[in-house]
């Protein structure tokens, strides 16, 4: 027995013995390497400085979680562990990409490393078996194993600003203002219309200055960013494009990056874009390599956990989410993006597309089953190229309230952006909500033409809502509302009635920096209902013609596509040109209306991308999908290879839904990328009444 504890005993001092020995080889080794240059020690004057950059505090776990990639830190999951000298710890493979381009601060604290993970190239088995290629940290090596899950625990944001400064009265916004206008003056007394059209509006006030000095409403902005294998060759642009945003956001905005190749991963907490914060995240966007499949699916979802867990959160949130190809990790689900073809009028479709959405961009209604949109938290996604899936990137964006824009060029990608950023940076109002009452007996509303914004008909027929959402500054959503006008009739010894009442209309919203509710002057829709009709009396209103002239472009155009999609093209073609000489013959298009020139010129575009069934697959589908998208919201998207809709002929062409702080972004993009400096022409809108055809 005592033989056998001598053999352990001895047996256990050489271990240690050549556990020292390794031991002062790998420092030695470390000291020549850092005498070499590939280790280098800040001086006292940058540690100062990464001292001061300690202005917030997290409570966030990092003893148990790896503050990059959000997995666990456990020993023994197939993990190596790296442990910093200010005590963080972090999966090497996490820290010694985050540092391989020359990073050096903690991503918890913010202290800055003297000594940083070095990893050789080489092939994981190569790495396995060379541990002496990894200098100046603690390391715990172990097998790889299937990935460990994310702890519940996900936050890691800078706080908001203590103090709010409220709006000067010089740059108080002015309230939102009412349209409401019949399309006819005047119904016969003694006729009972069925269908009347009543053109109800919003229009927000204007901007007069620089977005990023306005006293408006901050921003939480996640972009979650395809770098798969296929973005290498447009990493560039991306990088150029996302530090764009960054340098045009103010300092009380936040952004928060997400990257997902054939996994998902938030290199950049929420963090507030001023001085060091504004810096980091640069710095993050230039460190990004592109390698791996596309996992849509869960960059989409980690991106909304960041909004999902804040402690604290600015009055607007959205989410740009960015990718050139399919969903390779999630085979299953193609089929499903092949059948979205129009939300709008397939809702089963999009209610079998809402497994793969989180449930705060959209839910189903437990009373009733069907889609309830929250619209707190929009997508607004990008197609690259003509390999993206266009079905998928507009049904995300569709269901979540958001945009889609397709980017047939990427060298246009920037100025995409500038657009959806210019609208986004210019939020006046939000819970912005539309309620209509009918005053009159017998007359009910029936239907509302109000796209994919969310209406309501109650009481019968006496009271409608529209909720519209959030307004950008000098934006307007237009609705059509069919009201049923009853024949007027007098008893004997009545009064003579000459005019009636037909609708009120209150618009109510909450202001955006102030969060306070506010109601705007109500409006009025009046008619005569005279024996005979004047002249007058027969005049039509241009505003409502233009409106019923866009939504039946609308429809033309999705129509179209869902005969594209079964492969029958002349039926699709048969369908464009028959609404386009439906448009040409409308009162508004006589009166040489913009908005109409514009919606003819794109009735002949997507005619010319349906030419031939490859065509249509190129690009086709993502160009209508990608118009159908705005129409749906009355929202500027980048469709095609231009920065605008449609070019018209010596002109940059015409958008109908931009808005000067859209213009003035997209501007802003060009100038600095060298293009050209005009800015479109817009849409202008008048009331004006035009002999109605008999």
């Amino acid at each position: 027995m005592a033989s056998a504890w001598r053999k352990l005993k001895k047996s256990l001092i050489m271990k240690i013995s050549t556990h020292r020995d390794d031991d002062r080889r790998r420092s030695s080794s470390s000291s020549s390497s850092s005498a070499n240059g590939i280790v280098s020690s800040p001086s006292p004057s940058s540690v100062s400085r990464s001292s001061s950059r300690l202005s917030y505090s997290f409570s966030f776990r990092s003893s148990k979680t790896c503050a990059i990639c959000l997995g666990s830190l456990k020993k023994g999951e197939g993990q190596a562990i790296f442990t910093a000298e200010c005590s963080h710890h972090f999966h090497f493979n996490c820290i010694a990409t985050n540092v391989q381009h020359g990073n050096r601060i903690c991503p918890i604290c913010r202290s800055e490393w003297k000594d940083i993970p070095f990893q050789a190239p080489g092939s994981a088995n190569d790495f396995r078996n060379n541990n002496s290629t990894i200098l100046g940290f603690r390391h715990n090596w172990h097998p790889p194993s299937l990935p460990v899950l994310e702890t519940d625990q996900f936050s890691l944001e800078e706080p908001l600003s203590a103090t709010h400064v409220a709006p000067a009265p010089s740059t108080c916004l002015q309230p939102i203002t009412i349209k409401a206008l019949p399309e006819f003056p005047a119904v016969l007394a003694s006729d009972a219309v069925s269908k009347f059209p009543v053109l109800v509006g919003v229009s927000a006030p204007p901007f007069h200055v620089d977005v990023r000095h306005f006293n408006r409403a901050p921003i939480d902005l996640v972009a979650v960013l395809d770098v798969s294998g296929s973005m290498s060759g447009k990493l560039s642009l991306l990088k150029r494009a996302v530090c764009f945003i960054i340098q045009n956001l103010g300092p009380l905005d936040r952004v928060s990056i997400v990257t997902f190749s054939s996994s998902a991963r938030r290199i950049f907490p929420l963090r507030r874009m001023r001085g060091s914060g504004q810096d980091d995240a640069i710095s993050a966007v230039n460190a990004l390599s592109s390698g791996g499949g596309t996992n849509i699916a869960e960059g989409l979802k980690k991106g909304v956990r960041v909004l999902e867990e804040r402690h604290e959160q600015n009055p607007i949130a959205s989410i740009m989410l960015l990718s050139d190809g399919h969903d390779t990790l999630n085979d299953d689900t193609r089929s499903l993006y092949r059948n979205v073809q129009n939300l709008t009028s397939n809702p089963n479709y999009s209610l079998q597309y809402l497994y793969l959405l989180p449930a705060s961009i959209c839910s189903r209604n437990t009373a009733s089953g069907n889609e309830a949109r929250r619209l707190s938290i929009p997508v607004h996604t990008f197609g690259f190229g003509s390999e993206h899936d266009s079905n998928a990137m507009h049904a995300i964006s569709d269901l979540s309230g958001g945009t889609y824009s397709f980017i047939e060029t990427v060298d246009n990608l920037q100025d995409a952006f500038a657009r959806c950023i210019g609208g986004l940076l210019s939020v006046v109002a939000q819970d912005v909500r539309l309620t209509i009452q009918s005053l009159s007996r017998g007359v009910q509303i029936g239907s509302i033409h109000s796209g994919r914004y969310k209406n309501e008909i109650f009481n019968l027929g006496q009271k409608a809502t529209i909720d519209v959402g959030s307004l950008y500054a000098d934006e307007e959503k237009e609705f059509l509302v069919y009201v049923s006008i009853p024949a007027s009739s007098r008893g004997e010894g009545e009064a003579k009635l000459d005019h009636m009442s037909l609708l009120e209309v209150l618009c109510s919203n909450k202001d955006s920096t102030s969060s306070e509710i506010v109601e705007s002057r109500r409006e009025r829709v009046v008619i005569r209902r005279p024996k005979v009709l004047s002249p007058t009396d027969k005049m039509v209103c241009l505003e409502v013609d233009r409106q019923k002239n866009r939504l039946a472009v609308a429809d033309a155009i999705a129509t179209a596509q869902r005969m594209a999609e079964l492969g029958i093209l002349d039926h699709a073609q048969a369908v464009l040109s028959e609404q386009k000489t439906t448009l040409l013959s409308s009162v508004s298009a006589q009166a040489g209306d913009d908005l109409c020139k514009w919606l003819e010129k794109e009735l002949t575009e997507t005619a010319q991308r349906m030419a031939t069934l490859q065509l249509y697959e190129q690009s086709g589908r993502a160009y209508v999908l990608s118009g159908l998208s705005s129409h749906s919201w009355q929202r500027a998207t980048t469709r095609g290879h231009s920065t605008t809709i449609l070019p018209g002929e010596g002109a940059n062409g015409i958008n109908s839904y931009e808005t000067p702080s859209m213009i003035s972004m997209v501007s802003k993009s060009q100038c600095l990328n060298g293009g050209p400096s005009q800015q479109p022409q817009m849409v202008t809108k008048s009331c004006s009444l035009t002999p109605r055809h008999k």
